[in-house]
C-alpha cells in the first residue's frame, strides 16, 4: 500500500505541483509594474550619463596623461 501511495506521489502529485508552482511563477512575472519601468529608465539614464562622464575622463587622460592607458589595461 505505502509503495502504491509513493508512486501515486511521484507520478501525480510532484508533476502538478512543480507545473502549479512555476505557472504561479510566471503569471506574476509576466510584465513590469509601472514602478518597475520607471526605475530602469532611471538606471538606463543614469548609466547613459556614467558612460558620458567617463568617456570624458578618458578624453582629459588621454591629453594630461597619454601613458595610462598602457599602466592601465
Amino acid at each position: 500500500m505505502e509503495e502504491l501511495f509513493v508512486i501515486l506521489l511521484l507520478t501525480v502529485c510532484f508533476p502538478l505541483w512543480i507545473i502549479f508552482h512555476y505557472l504561479t511563477k510566471w503569471k506574476m512575472a509576466k510584465g513590469m509594474s509601472p514602478e518597475d519601468e520607471k526605475m530602469l529608465s532611471d538606471v538606463w539614464e543614469s548609466a547613459n550619463r556614467m558612460e558620458d562622464r567617463i568617456r570624458t575622463l578618458e578624453r582629459i587622460l588621454d591629453i594630461e596623461a597619454p601613458t595610462w592607458r598602457q599602466r592601465h589595461d
